[in-house]
């Protein structure tokens, strides 16, 4: 049985995925560059109107994913208020100016995440070699919990090859893999059929419409949900 992580912008859509099966959630803001950092308020207001897990965006900027000092102590100061007002986990993702992960951004940000539950996002995709880079996230000295990856494509259905691999690396000891991006009611089915992902991330794929303009549409959760308990 996998699970189902589904992206929202706020409250409302945070009590109709939870309500439709959802059984963790995504809270971001600016969903048309990626997603980053919500405010405070928002933050609070989603944890107050759900039971399920909320993993909160942790990024500051869509420039790119490298931070520079600047950046990281915007990050770490973030993280300070998150653990004053309940955050579960954190989505988060560094690189170098080269397409390598910035171990050492990592390092800080977990460390300073201490309890909290860790997911590398989409970062990986935009790395020089997403496999390699999935091997170094093993180590167990950097703590995290899950990898939300495309297989470096721009969707998962592209990126189904290099997901296996990943997946190969995680049957002997790794984070669990997630695969997102370009998810649909429609393409799920036989996607799970060939990955059969412990967890799945979806977006826009559960929204009416197909769009983030509309809200999330019950149906379409339900009907994702009972396809990946198959």
């Amino acid at each position: 049985m996998s699970k189902l992580e589904v992206i929202v912008l706020n409250e409302e859509d945070a009590r109709v995925a939870e309500a439709s099966g959802a059984d963790r959630l995504e809270l971001v803001s600016v969903i048309q560059e990626g997603g980053l950092t919500p405010s405070y308020q928002m933050i609070e207001r989603v944890i107050e109107a759900v039971s399920v897990p909320v993993q909160v965006m942790l990024r500051p900027h869509s420039k790119s994913f490298s931070y520079g000092r600047t950046g990281l102590m915007e990050m770490m100061n973030q993280l300070e208020t998150f653990h004053q007002i309940g955050v579960q986990g954190i989505v988060f993702g560094a690189l170098t100016v080269d397409g390598e992960l910035d171990q050492d951004a990592l390092r800080k940000v977990v460390k300073a995440a201490g309890k909290q539950s860790v997911t590398f996002h989409r970062a990986i995709d935009a790395s020089n070699d997403p496999v390699a880079l999935y091997k170094t996230l093993c180590r167990t000295d950097l703590k995290i919990d899950r990898v939300l990856t495309s297989g470096g494509q721009e969707s998962v259905s592209e990126g189904v090859g290099i997901i296996k691999k990943m997946q190969d690396v995680e049957a002997v000891s790794g984070p669990v893999i997630m695969p997102g991006s370009g998810l649909t009611l429609e393409n799920i089915e036989g996607i799970h059929r060939t990955l059969h992902a412990k967890e799945y991330h979806f977006g826009s794929g559960v929204r009416m419409n197909g769009s983030y303009e509309s809200g999330i549409d019950p149906v379409k959760v339900k009907a994702v949900k009972e396809k990946i308990m198959r």
